[in-house]
């Protein structure tokens, strides 16, 4: 019995500590929309940003080339080459690692 009065007067004494622990606990922990919550979609976000701009940067790349390929049909000689690696029959390639990597 003796506990439980102790118990009780500890609670009673730290109740507004305890409170705020609880409620710090249920909006950082268990709640829908926790703090943890939160922080994983904000990274989630912060990543497909980073791709939208990767395939942005991607997109203006190719309609550059193709506006390219339009108006000069040299370009699609230069573009066989680099690309693809195709030659004429009387030409050699020499081919780096440093470009193949690209």
């Amino acid at each position: 019995m003796a506990q439980l009065v102790s118990l009780w007067n500890f609670l009673r004494s730290k109740k507004y500590l305890i409170t705020i622990i609880a409620f710090a606990v249920l909006i950082f922990f268990l709640d829908e929309n926790s703090m943890l919550r939160r922080w994983k979609l904000m990274q989630e976000e912060t990543a497909l940003r980073e791709e939208i701009d990767k395939y942005r940067t991607e997109y203006e790349e190719n309609t550059r080339l193709l506006n390219e390929l339009e108006a000069d049909s040299g370009s699609i000689e230069r573009i066989a080459r680099e690309r693809y690696l195709m030659k004429k029959s009387n030409e050699d390639i020499y081919v780096f690692k440093e470009d193949l990597k690209q």
